[in-house]
């Protein structure tokens, strides 16, 4: 990989991990702000990071040969790996992980959970990707059988 290439790699994964923790922190603190409302109600950031992701896996010759098939085959793509595929499996779980937390965001408002109490679920969300969402279901279930039983 040439040198310019590098630097872009880096540069554009900096510039995607600097503006996921702004957005989550706008969500996560700031959850009625014009711009968090906006965020959560349309998949603006995954939206924007797939033209990064998109990027990283043309630079990185593409998919090809992947094999999703098996885990031998996963095994195999995190071996072979490049700084480019690192950064779009990287992008991948940032644009996925914000997804599911505005989810869990407009989730919780139609079920009348107050924000403060998914803030553990998105914090998990944001680093433990499923973590969150089981942390967030047990909370939903668990307040859901509390009014029932009211």
């Amino acid at each position: 990989m040439n040198k310019f290439n590098s630097f872009m790699t880096t540069i554009l994964f900096d510039v995607c991990n600097l503006l996921i923790l702004l957005v989550w922190g706008l969500v996560l603190f700031f959850p009625r702000w014009k711009i968090s409302e906006n965020l959560i109600s349309y998949p603006w950031v995954p939206l924007g990071i797939s033209f990064f992701y998109s990027y990283f896996i043309v630079v990185s010759g593409g998919l090809v040969e992947a094999d999703f098939s098996s885990l031998e085959g996963i095994v195999s793509l995190f071996k072979n790996t490049t700084p480019e595929s690192a950064a779009a499996g990287w992008l991948h779980y940032l644009a996925f992980d914000f997804w599911v937390g505005t989810w869990i965001i407009r989730h919780s408002r139609k079920n009348e959970i107050a924000h403060l109490a998914i803030i553990l679920p998105l914090l998990c969300t944001f680093m433990l990707g499923p973590v969150g969402v089981m942390i967030y279901s047990l909370l939903f279930f668990g307040i859901r059988q509390f009014r029932k039983a009211k």
